[in-house]
């Protein structure tokens, strides 16, 4: 499977330690399409529908359900834990993460 940033995927996060997120859900592949193509690893951030606005979770509406996009637990997972595509977020929202990312991690 081709792997996209910026693109939904359905991944595998059992088994977790802690407080980290669990279950399969959709997640927000945010790793670099280079990456994406030569390593075995991948950046993501999950979504859930289950919080409440924090600074560093963009809403989104997708797959007619409404939630977030949880930038605060990203994490790198292998590529064999995403199970398919769902889909690709919009340039809207592509922008809001990119707008996020760079507040949390440069300034």
């Amino acid at each position: 499977m081709e792997i996209v940033q910026y693109h939904l995927y359905l991944v595998d996060l059992d088994p977790t330690v802690g407080h980290e997120m669990r279950k399969t859900r959709p997640c927000l592949v945010i790793s670099p399409d280079e990456m994406n193509r030569n390593l075995k690893t991948v950046m993501i951030a999950p979504l859930t529908t289950r919080s409440h606005a924090y600074p560093s979770r963009p809403p989104l509406r997708f797959a007619g359900k409404s939630g977030w996009i949880v930038l605060d637990r990203i994490r790198t997972v292998d590529r064999l834990r995403l199970v398919k595509e769902l889909g690709k977020l919009d340039a809207r929202h592509v922008r809001a993460v990119k707008e996020l990312l760079r507040e949390m991690l440069v300034e």
